[in-house]
């Protein structure tokens, strides 16, 4: 008899996910008629939190942890028609697909245009993943051990197989018709290293000045931006990276300052 296939659940409500929540209320208000997409949906603590705010909540999964959810394969095309949601939460999934940028058009696609998008994923830029690379060539939680190869055929979590940086998933985003309207994090990892934040910022000012953050582009504003977020707390600090996205009106590219 083969194993059942395996899948990664988190069993408690989270830093991560109780910032969600708080996001999407503070866009999507107390509207009972929203509508919410929570992909991959796990066993299901986020799509109970919106259903308690009044949402139309869907969860989306391989697993059949419930009854009420509909088969999402992150890997293939969304069940679901353009447009079909006011906002779509993406926690913790997205280092877990063979092609993150697929996964990013998809839950573009079925957001409607002006609708909101939050991704969460584990966050690699911090500073104390960043020792990790230094020390062991890969970030932290990224490491060989926590792979799965899938049996051919069978739907199964990966593990942590991709990491994904803010200024990439920035990028994936924009470039699946999205402008990003913040970031933030969760609880502080290794809180000793925070004496390291000033130096950081000074050494990172220095740095800019060689190139790495200028170009005589219309770009310029763009830079700005990716460098304010990528020397902020929640980048340097935070476990996990939540980033705020809107779908653009017009569903293109887009690109500009924001803070």
């Amino acid at each position: 008899m083969s194993a059942k296939p395996r899948f990664t659940h988190v069993g408690n409500f989270t830093g991560y996910m109780k910032r969600v929540v708080e996001h999407v209320h503070d866009a999507l208000g107390d509207s009972d008629s929203a509508r919410v997409l929570d992909v991959p949906a796990g066993n299901g603590l986020i799509v109970d939190a919106m259903k308690s705010l009044g949402y139309d909540a869907t969860g989306g999964d391989i697993n059949d942890e419930r009854d009420d959810y509909v088969k999402v394969n992150m890997e293939e095309a969304f069940p679901f028609p353009d447009g079909s949601f006011d906002a779509v939460t993406c926690l913790e999934g997205i280092e877990h697909v063979m092609d993150p940028a697929g996964l990013v058009r998809e839950i573009a696609r079925v957001t409607r245009p002006g609708g909101l998008i939050i991704i969460s994923t584990p966050n690699t830029m911090n500073l104390y993943s960043r020792i990790v690379f230094l020390l062991q060539g890969q970030p932290y939680q990224f490491l060989p051990s926590g792979r799965v190869h899938p049996t051919p055929g069978r739907p199964e979590d990966r593990g942590h197989i991709w990491p994904v940086s803010y200024p990439i998933l920035r990028y994936l985003l924009q470039e699946a018709g999205c402008t990003i309207d913040g970031v933030d994090g969760d609880k502080i990892k290794r809180k000793l290293l925070m004496p390291l934040y000033i130096p950081i910022i000074l050494l990172n000012w220095i740095m800019a000045r060689g190139g790495a953050y200028r170009t005589r582009s219309r770009n310029q504003p763009e830079l700005d931006s990716i460098r304010a977020h990528v020397l902020s707390k929640p980048l340097l600090f935070s476990r996990s990276l939540i980033v705020i996205a809107r779908k653009n009106d017009s569903g293109g590219s887009h690109v500009e300052a924001e803070s």
